[in-house]
């Protein structure tokens, strides 16, 4: 601010040069132009060189005065320069040419005039302006609704949290969709500083369903008009933002904008950077009634008091239906209603400069908005094609948008120091528990794993799935890591039931996911696929927690724990399915087992009934699973009974026994102080039994598994001791809670541990 103001007193000084220096310059040679009250020539053309009067003193003095003359001419020169330099950055300058920058970008003035103005908004004004108090609190409206845009929000914030320095208040106007995604998202984020309020879009579809709208974003792109009414009636003033928005500074500085409406304003808006509303895009285009270029709704400042007392509801709902007479829909959704109440009292709006506001559509005029990088605020993906959108340099927004799409969002949750944050019970119960643990344990990473909280981001895909009405419906749950993604198609082609998948991923990994996915054609003809993506955190792979993520979003009574390096049966869907019916699995306390079969080869002619099996059994193509190397996790399935088996049979729990099951949804959870390799299933086949669960084998299931890398974990566990003692550790601590919450019953895990 201090730096401003000097430079107003330069360019003060300046001015006062150009000015005084010329004249005394030339008072001065013209004086000196004067001899006896006779002019005198100062060229030595005109000189006369026999004159009596003509000396060589004169003659220098001449040349002296034309030198001098010269050099003031071209400090003149300079100085001129420099005062044109120094308007084109004053403050006062940008703010009388303000509103000259959008007339000037429909031709009428100097583009390179334009850009330096534009540059100079992004200075302060050299008067004391009232700045964001540091702990003040911004509060941000977005609306969101459905798979898609859940995602675009959490670039969005991202782009939001990377810059802030203030405290947050998210207003999220959210289908059922996306708030379940977006609660567990923001529940598990665990950002300080930030609060997060929902409210249900699908309540207020009555206000807007009777206005026909054409844009792409359906009923939800109306939703910004009811949001006096929608948002707390205490709360005053919200920044407004689209899904496809990115932020490349604080968003504070935008807030601040608020101090700088006058009068009626209640409406900040860039103005629109295409010619949609100039009407002249293709023959007939008729678009709604603007003010000049109109005005685009994907960043907006809202004084929300002030609306409400000018009766905002009534304002915009007379002038939509006014409109919709003649022109019948929208096109552009909230922006034409917008913009048709702002065409009756312009001044309603006070316009913000266009970096607030960069618009990426096509044919679009936001080149003018920018001349360097430092100039961008904000960056908005206003075309359908969104990253594939023509502009000279969207190779440059793009990976911008890239950066903070990739970025890992586990940096973001710092502290604001300095400014109080409200209790988060989850916060503090989390602090509770890791201070109960002695960090001088050599299992302490261990032990801390367990009350981890993973950002985990539900149905990262499009989600479609209406179960079976008979009640027999079976979900497979799985989970897997990056280096099993290639496994996803062979599975599906399967299993053509739904599935529920957790995937361990980074941020960038799971863009790739998403890129491999959205290439996939048998992925992407499957809706009843339900991706969760839980981000990396820690030095475990958090396999149990993985699970339990899996389990808790199926939409069906049952489900079939599985593992994502195993091909299940063909019709193995089908099959479970009428084996839930046949064992009465919805009043019983049963676990389906499906027995584990495995094959060396990366390439195997799959069988295709148990006769086929069983023939590549006895040539030695498959083999029962884990037989050489962890024969107790699967013998107890009795493998040479179920050679011959035509009905189910019932088998007894054994120590180590580990086979993959179908129970009903409300089984218990796997016990997650249990992670990367080593009896995770272990223990979960332990408690199914100490709840009474009977295991019954199904005698025409099978699955297998295909080869692959070892996986880290299984390496660690193997070249690791004291992994090793870990584990041996977590897995006495388990007994010994089993037997004291399920009593004396209890003991045999201890014994049968003790004799294996």
């Amino acid at each position: 601010m201090l730096g401003i103001c000097r430079g107003r007193r330069k360019f003060l000084a300046a001015s006062l040069t150009v000015l005084f220096v010329p004249a005394i310059t030339w008072i001065y040679l013209f004086a000196g132009s004067f001899e006896d009250g006779k002019p005198v020539s100062l060229s030595p053309l005109e000189s006369q060189p026999h004159s009596p009067r003509y000396t060589a003193s004169s003659q220098r003095e001449r040349e002296s005065l034309e030198v001098r003359m010269r050099e003031v001419e071209e400090e003149n020169r300079v100085l001129r320069k420099q005062l044109s330099l120094a308007q084109s950055r004053s403050p006062s300058h940008h703010r009388s040419n303000h509103s000259k920058t959008y007339s000037m970008e429909e031709g009428t003035g100097d583009s390179e005039s334009l850009r330096a103005g534009i540059v100079a908004g992004n200075s302060s004004e050299c008067g004391q302006q009232p700045a964001v108090e540091k702990c003040e609190t911004i509060h941000v409206a977005i609306v969101c609704a459905g798979y898609n845009a859940s995602r675009d929000v959490v670039t969005l914030v991202k782009s939001v949290l990377f810059h802030r320095r203030n405290p947050l208040h998210f207003h999220l106007i959210a289908d059922a969709i996306a708030k379940q995604i977006l609660a567990t998202l923001f529940q598990t984020w665990m950002v300080p500083a930030v609060r997060i309020d929902f409210y249900d879009a699908d309540e207020l579809k009555s206000e807007v369903s009777w206005i026909p709208n054409k844009h792409y974003s359906g009923i939800y792109g109306l939703m910004k008009l009811v949001l006096t009414k929608t948002l707390p009636s205490n709360l005053e003033r919200v920044i407004v933002l689209d899904t496809d928005i990115t932020f490349a500074t604080d968003i504070a500085e935008l807030w601040a904008v608020f101090h700088k409406f006058k009068g009626q304003q209640v409406l900040g808006l860039v103005e629109n950077q295409s010619d949609w509303y100039l009407g002249n895009l293709w023959k007939n285009h008729r678009p709604w009634p603007a003010l000049g270029r109109g005005y685009n709704t994907g960043v907006i400042l809202l004084l929300l008091d002030k609306l409400r007392k000018m009766k905002w509801e009534q304002m915009w709902r007379l002038t939509a239906e006014r409109e919709l007479m003649s022109m019948l829909s929208t096109s552009l959704a909230d922006q034409d209603i917008f913009n048709a109440v702002i065409k009756q009292n312009p001044f309603l709006v006070y316009q913000l400069p266009c970096f607030w506001n960069v618009q990426l559509s096509d044919h679009t005029r936001s080149e003018q908005c920018y001349r360097d990088v430092s100039d961008l605020k904000v960056i908005h993906w206003n075309s359908p094609k969104k990253l594939r959108v023509k502009n000279k340099h969207v190779e440059f927004f793009r990976n911008l948008y890239l950066t903070f799409l990739e970025y890992d969002g586990n940096l973001l949750r710092r502290e604001l120091f300095g400014c109080p944050s409200e209790a988060d019970v989850n916060s503090e119960n989390l602090q509770k528990q890791l201070s109960e643990l002695d960090e001088d344990d050599l299992c302490y990473e261990f032990r801390r794993e367990r009350f981890t909280v993973h950002r985990t981001h539900l149905y990262f895909l499009h989600y479609e799935y209406e179960p079976a009405s008979d009640n027999t419906d079976v979900t497979l749950v799985a989970q897997l890591s990056m280096d099993r993604l290639q496994m996803l198609e062979a599975i599906c082609k399967h299993w053509e039931g739904p599935i529920s998948l957790a995937l361990y991923l980074s941020d960038a990994e799971a863009q790739q996911f998403l890129r491999y996915a959205q290439g996939s054609e048998v992925l992407m003809s499957r809706h009843n696929v339900g991706y969760h993506i839980v981000y990396k955190e820690g030095q475990f792979y958090p396999v149990n927690l993985l699970r339990n993520v899996a389990m808790k979003h199926i939409s069906t009574p049952y489900m079939f724990l599985s593992d994502i390096d195993f091909l299940p049966m063909y019709g193995l869907y089908e099959y479970l399915r009428k084996s839930v019916i046949q064992l009465d699995l919805a009043n019983t306390k049963k676990a389906l087992i499906v027995p584990a079969f495995e094959t060396l080869r990366y390439r195997l002619s799959f069988p295709k009934s148990k006769a086929e099996l069983l023939s590549m059994l006895d040539m030695g193509t498959l083999f029962t699973f884990r037989y050489h190397v962890w024969t107790k996790g699967h013998a107890p399935t009795n493998f040479a009974k179920w050679r011959t088996a035509t009905t189910p049979y019932r088998v007894e729990w054994e120590a180590d026994f580990e086979p993959y099951v179908v129970v009903r949804k409300d089984c218990p959870e796997y016990d997650r102080r249990f992670v990367g390799f080593g009896w995770n299933k272990v223990a979960h086949i332990m408690e199914l039994d100490a709840q009474e669960y009977e295991f019954t084998v199904l005698p025409n299931a099978y699955m297998i598994h295909m080869p692959h890398a070892p996986s880290f974990d299984i390496t660690k566990f193997r070249s690791n001791k004291q992994y090793r003692i870990c584990l041996k550790t977590l897995k006495e601590e388990f007994q010994q809670d089993m037997s004291r919450h399920y009593g004396f019953a209890a003991l045999k895990y201890l014994t049968a541990e003790n004799n294996s």
